[in-house]
């Protein structure tokens, strides 16, 4: 018998998102697509781990995770990505990048957190000694010589001079030339897939049309301008996993196993 935790367990669909701005043309109109939902919402690495352990059928989680995670598998071409900058994944460095020797991380990363880790060593042959940036604390409190945010409050620039910023997507744009995908909905095994892509495909597509709404109300919480969160949404990120997108995916996958950051082998992308 399932564990009473688990998705299983429980008779409803468990959905986990991120209650990051970036999510919210995903995940605003998901209930209006199905009131019996269950909607959970936790940081991306958290999701990541519930999913994991079958709390959850399906979740939008940073995309490493389907190279980490057995079973996994992709059920919509709704993501999270861009193709340039992102503005909501940003790397502050105190010193030239040749010169890292210590990398903060914010807590709820997993995907951003390998990417700056390979554009580091790939671009200038540094490993840094890794350190954890806890959700809630400010940038000045952790003496690394560069840190990653993401989300809400990588959006919004501490302050202190930098040496360097980087935006993480314009960074590999201009690196790879393809687009760069953060999160993907990655279903447990034995979840109705069919029914799941359905459904995370209408939410989606209702989502991109009620965006002037969605701005409203969702870029106070934010603390940025309604005009500037739209611009966010239509100019910064794109929610379709595309041809393009997915040559992006799989490059990412082949850097991710070179640098020991995900499994050899893998469920193919």
């Amino acid at each position: 018998m399932p564990d009473d935790r688990s998705a299983a367990g429980r008779g409803r669909t468990r959905i986990g998102a991120v209650s990051y701005l970036n999510t919210k043309p995903l995940i605003f109109c998901l209930q209006r697509a199905d009131p019996a939902l269950e909607i959970v919402e936790d940081l991306p690495s958290r999701l990541a781990d519930r999913l994991a352990a079958g709390e959850l059928d399906v979740a939008l989680v940073p995309s490493i995770e389907l190279f980490r995670q057995p079973g996994s598998a992709i059920v919509s071409d709704a993501c999270i990505a861009s193709d340039g900058p992102v503005r909501s994944v940003k790397l502050y460095g105190r010193v030239p990048p040749q010169r890292i020797r210590t990398l903060a991380l914010d807590e709820g990363s997993r995907t951003s957190a390998a990417l700056a880790r390979i554009l580091l060593k790939e671009r200038f042959a540094r490993e840094p000694e890794l350190v954890r940036l806890p959700i809630g604390t400010p940038l000045e409190a952790v003496a690394a010589d560069a840190a990653m945010l993401i989300g809400d409050r990588g959006m919004c620039p501490p302050e202190g001079g930098f040496e360097f910023i980087w935006d993480l997507g314009e960074e590999w744009r201009v690196w790879t030339g393809l687009p760069f995908v953060f999160a993907l909905w990655i279903a447990r095994r034995g979840a109705d897939s069919g029914r799941l892509a359905e459904l995370l495909g209408r939410a989606r597509d209702e989502g991109l049309g009620r965006l002037e709404e969605i701005a409203r109300r969702c870029a106070p919480e934010a603390g940025i301008a309604v005009a500037d969160c739209l611009a966010y949404f239509r100019e910064n990120l794109q929610f379709r996993f595309g041809p393009r997108q997915r040559q992006g995916l799989e490059l990412f996958h082949e850097l991710a196993q070179r640098h020991a950051l995900a499994p050899a082998g893998g469920p193919h992308v």
